[in-house]
């Protein structure tokens, strides 16, 4: 998941943000927003062009969290707006401790890295909740992607 680059939509009016500057961070990431991009019931997507305040566990202060993505579609039941992180689904689950590991280093980063993403994902919870919105995580499971 190492891959960047630029994306350049084909209907640049449903993008809400630069056109210009679409920045995808992963495939997992250009997969769907080529989806957005060509879906007929989305009416607007951005990327990271959202900022929602959050208390980071590990040091106590406030940073700022870019879901990944904001999407406005319409369904039968009408308009709805959602945010999206996309996420490897090993990463939405606690860490475990391996036995027998020779250091504990790698444990402590993933540690880290849940309990930052699931401060981020409460605030993004609240953010939504006050705006009678949706959020989610979507991994490879949601994304379709198989190993």
């Amino acid at each position: 998941m190492s891959y960047k680059g630029y994306f350049k939509p084909k209907n640049p009016g449903k993008y809400r943000g630069n056109p210009t500057n679409i920045i995808y961070r992963s495939l997992w990431e250009l997969k769907l927003m080529m989806y957005l991009d060509s879906h007929k019931d989305v009416l607007e997507w951005a990327s990271e062009e959202m900022c929602i305040p959050y208390r980071s566990p590990v040091d106590g202060k406030i940073h700022r969290y870019f879901p990944d993505f904001y999407v406005k579609k319409t369904d039968k039941t009408g308009t709805q707006q959602i945010l999206i992180e996309v996420k490897p689904l090993l990463q939405t689950k606690p860490p475990v401790l391996q036995e027998g590991a020779k250091s504990n280093r790698r444990f402590i980063n993933e540690l880290k890295t849940y309990g930052i993403n699931t401060s981020k994902w409460k605030a993004a919870q609240e953010f939504c909740k006050s705006r009678g919105w949706k959020f989610m995580v979507m991994t490879e499971r949601e994304l379709g992607i198989k190993f």
